[in-house]
């Protein structure tokens, strides 16, 4: 080994402390960055790669029948911007019923509403189907089915009731459309055979154009397509964005705060790295001039220095490296496959660019100070003392004497401004940590709303299951060869629950699937009946609902829609229309967020049963839940209902989030201890001397420690007070980007999770930051023995 390689290796292992702070600050940000990184890239390019492979449609539209022709659809291929064209494809929707038993599900079952389209091919120009297993359907009374849209499985043969003739139809096979056109195809005949006579058509035409990269794009697309038809032709429409959004939301979820955290770690790394070693090059003054005398050039100094910072910055990136792709596998499992691929992990490039980056600002910030050790005089630097000048904080530590405390705490406060660069510094990393806690503790309080409101009618203590109904979401089938039990009647139960003692209030729900215009597929309806704004999901724009003809539905709802509020939506239901009014946009990710809220008498506009299938009961303060809940079963036992606790269904992906929170947010507080660790060790190594000659007065070890801690108190107060509006400020930053990244914008509640107490007591975190990072070498420095400290430089 070379003379500078044996220098570079003494001075990683003499240097332990500093050694740690550096493997550290590199694993943390390494790690926060290749998880941002590689789940931007990695959780988009499953969708990507299927929708190149497939061709699959930038929108996807639907025209009604009795305003345009086929051959009027067909020439909208030469509208502005179009690329590529498939159809018109005559569309319907059907309520099947197996008429055979399967591994699935058995004979008898009716399923929920599909989307069925008049196809002739798999192929195309635009959306090409993937079959999963089967073949396509080529003659009448053949159907293939959408993965995991319709639980039927090649060989399952569908009855349709309400159809002309009620045929059966065999499935012959299952396939994959990338944007999830239709829930089923047949032959173009056979969906004009599954049409009753004198009911109106349906068309359905999927596009590519020129430019479809945004959502201003695509709308202006779709203004294009609609000039180009009879006016109140196009029904609906939804872009392959809102499909994607919502495919990719759980990752794309992670992104904004994991890049923050990254960014944190990346400045914070600078900076401690920056301390380290000037740290280093100011503690080894000496030692550099010998290695001068010796004949080692300048360059060679700084190539020492700067290799001491890179190689236990390299350990950190390899060890950061792995976890980061540890960290991903939970976030990415299903990503792949989703779209009929392997498995998604991060990229290589990511994997190589990140920690090659990292090393770059390592280099960078080792560079300085190395600089510095290289340009050192020979003579100088073998004969210059380690401690301050004499005059230097004099006149501070004058002062401070005069203050009304003891002695240990006056020359503690003192301390900072003998080195006030060393100390500057120190008080950036105490803010870095800071900050980085308030910044978690915001997520956490806004993640933790986020989780309790996520789930519609989940302010209520209590639900009554009067009914067959199931969750927002839910695909509830009855089996026709099941004695169902007789519904309950709700007038007795809401009856019931007035007489019942500890009711405070409630309300009733009920729940259909209808197809609604611009939405691919059935769309859960979910009806209220009664007062319900106690319960409703948090709002984003708009208002609830008040009157019949209202709905309320998501982001993501009007986003895949192409919608604002104010806008009209038509529901259908075999035959039978109706439309609603959308008067607010709310937030709640229960069935995806594509859940569409009214009230009951929309329900009853459809002939659909809206009679309540479950009640959400918000009991009295102080009331026992167990015996209202065994009370209120005695008296409903008879109407065939039952009551349950409403209890809390946890998701995992943000108990995924709050353990990433959680603990890159520990990491940084650590990297920022042990910043102030390692400065407060050079700075006691700096003044072992005088604190020789303290001890000498009577200074005893407790005192000692008081000083020591007192040194950084000041600067941890200072830097926690400064950090905690930029730790707010962050926050207000990047949680609605999460919100955008899923395509559901947050309630300003859920991002105004700070209040007065909780920032008291988050200024206070900068003082803990920093006695905690001072605690050891206050201790070191109490136990240091006095004659071997007054013999030292």
């Amino acid at each position: 080994m070379s003379a500078l390689g044996r220098v570079v290796r003494a001075g990683v292992g003499r240097r332990r402390v500093q050694t740690a702070v550096l493997v550290l600050t590199t694993l943390m940000s390494v790690t926060a960055s290749v998880l941002a990184a590689g789940l931007l890239v990695a959780a988009r390019a499953p969708f990507d790669h299927a929708f190149a492979r497939q061709h699959g449609a930038h929108l996807t539209a639907q025209f009604d029948g009795t305003r345009v022709t086929a051959a009027q659809l067909t020439a909208t291929a030469r509208a502005f911007g179009v690329t590529a064209t498939a159809g018109p494809f005559r569309t319907l929707s059907v309520r099947p019923r197996t008429a055979s038993g399967s591994d699935m599900l058995p004979a008898g079952v009716d399923l929920p509403p599909m989307t069925v389209a008049g196809r002739g091919d798999a192929a195309g120009r635009v959306d090409g189907l993937s079959l999963v297993s089967g073949t396509w359907a080529d003659r009448p009374g053949q159907i293939v089915v959408a993965y995991d849209k319709v639980p039927a499985e090649p060989g399952t043969r569908l009855t349709f009731p309400d159809a002309p003739g009620s045929p059966t139809l065999t499935v012959v096979g299952v396939a994959r459309s990338v944007t999830g056109t239709a829930d089923a195809w047949v032959t173009p005949a056979q969906a004009g055979a599954l049409t009753a006579p004198g009911s109106p058509s349906t068309y359905e035409m999927l596009y590519r154009f020129r430019h479809a990269g945004t959502d201003s794009q695509l709308a202006a697309d779709r203004a294009a397509i609609r000039a180009t038809v009879p006016k109140g032709a196009l029904t609906g429409s939804y872009s392959y964005l809102a499909v994607k959004r919502q495919e990719t939301a759980n990752a794309m979820a992670f992104v904004p705060f994991l890049a923050a955290f990254g960014v944190l770690g990346l400045l914070l790394s600078v900076l401690v790295i920056g301390i380290v070693v000037s740290g280093a090059v100011g503690a080894a003054t000496r030692r550099i001039g010998i290695l001068k005398s010796l004949g080692f050039t300048p360059a060679q100094v700084v190539r020492a220095y700067v290799g001491q910072a890179l190689i236990p910055a390299g350990a950190g990136c390899v060890v950061g490296l792995g976890l980061g792709n540890l960290l991903a596998v939970p976030v990415l499992g299903e990503a792949g496959t989703a779209f009929g691929g392997p498995g998604t992990s991060i990229p290589l490039w990511v994997d190589a660019v990140v920690p090659a980056a990292a090393l770059v600002l390592v280099a960078a910030a080792a560079l300085v100070p190395a600089l510095r050790a290289g340009r050192l005089r020979t003579v100088a630097a073998i004969i210059v003392g380690r401690t301050p000048g004499a005059g230097r904080g004099r006149l501070v530590r004058r002062l401070t004497g005069r203050l009304p405390v003891p002695r240990a705490v006056s020359l503690g406060l003192a301390n900072p401004f003998a080195r006030p660069a060393r100390s500057a510094t120190t008080a950036a990393a105490v803010a870095f940590g800071a900050a980085a806690v308030t910044f978690g503790v915001g997520l956490a309080l806004t993640l933790g709303a986020v989780q309790s409101g996520r789930m519609l009618n989940s302010a209520g203590q209590v639900v009554v299951e009067a009914g067959q109904h199931g969750p927002a979401g839910a695909q509830v089938v009855h089996a026709g060869s099941e004695s169902d039990l007789p519904r309950a009647d709700p007038a007795k139960v809401a009856a019931a629950l007035r007489a019942q003692g500890g009711t405070g209030r409630f309300y009733g729900t009920a729940q259909a699937e209808a197809v609604a215009s611009g939405i691919t597929g059935t769309t859960t309806v979910v009806a209220y009946q009664g007062d319900s704004s106690w319960g409703a999901p948090q709002l984003v724009s708009g208002r609830w609902l008040h009157g019949p003809g209202q709905a309320v539905v998501t982001t993501r709802f009007l986003k895949a829609a192409g919608l604002r509020v104010g806008d009209t939506v038509t529901l259908t239901e075999r035959g039978r229309r109706t439309s609603v009014r959308i008067v607010g946009e709310a937030f709640f990710t229960e069935g995806e967020g594509m859940a569409l809220l009214t009230p009951t008498s929309t329900l009853t506009a459809l002939g659909l049963d809206a009679k309540p299938g479950e009640y959400h009961v918000q009991t009295k303060p102080g009331t026992a839940l167990a015996s209202y809940l065994t009370s209120l079963n005695t008296a409903l036992d008879p109407l065939n209902a039952v009551a349950r606790a409403n209890t809390a269904n946890t998701s995992e992906v943000i108990a995924t989030m709050d353990a990433l929170v959680g603990t890159l947010t520990l990491m940084l507080v650590v990297v920022a201890g042990l910043g102030v660790l390692n400065t407060v060790v050079l700075d006691t190594r700096d003044r072992v001397h005088d604190l020789g000659v303290l001890k000498a007065l009577g200074m005893a070890p407790r005192q000692t420690v008081t000083m020591v801690l007192t040194s950084v108190a000041g600067i941890g107060l200072l830097a926690g007070a400064a950090a905690v509006p930029a730790g707010v400020a962050l926050h207000r930053l990047v949680t609605p980007l999460m919100g955008d990244a899923v395509g559901m914008p947050l309630p300003t509640a859920d991002i105004a999770v700070y209040h007065a107490p909780q920032l008291a007591l988050l200024a206070l975190g900068g003082l803990l930051i920093a006695a905690t990072g001072a605690f050891l070498p206050a201790g070191w420095a109490a136990r240091s023995d006095t004659a071997t400290a007054l013999r030292s430089e």
